[in-house]
């Protein structure tokens, strides 16, 4: 089993950035897929980003193709997301998660283990 931490959100401008972190401890960070999803106010979470447990591929949904990059550091139990070009709809909460094993997974159910969550702002 894993425990996930996220940190690293705040309040930034339209076109500003952060890095999220996710710190993980317990057993065998480098046997999970690990993602990032975001939960906005009164909607259901989404997903935004994967990688594989070796970190050689990489998946992202549409809207953040492009302006977000996942990495993850096995020797650290760190997960990133590094976040460019924010706009206001990527106001949310955001969660990284784990799932065992080499999976591409997109759906959040497949994905059993969760952190508390990171607040992202963006505004002006």
């Amino acid at each position: 089993q894993v425990q996930l931490v996220e940190s690293g959100g705040g309040l930034v401008q339209p076109g500003g950035s952060l890095r999220l972190s996710c710190a993980a401890s317990g057993r065998g960070f480098s046997g999970y897929t690990m993602g990032w999803f975001r939960r906005a106010s009164g909607k259901e979470p989404e997903y935004v980003a994967r990688i594989s447990f070796s970190g050689s591929t990489e998946g992202y949904a549409d809207s953040v193709k492009g302006r977000f990059t996942i990495a993850r550091d096995n020797a650290k139990n760190t997960l990133y997301l590094q976040m460019s070009n924010l706009k206001p709809e990527d106001t949310a909460i955001y969660f990284c998660a784990a799932a065992p094993g080499d999976t591409y997974y997109i759906d959040p159910l497949r994905y059993p283990y969760w952190g508390q969550g990171t607040q992202v702002t963006v505004s002006s």
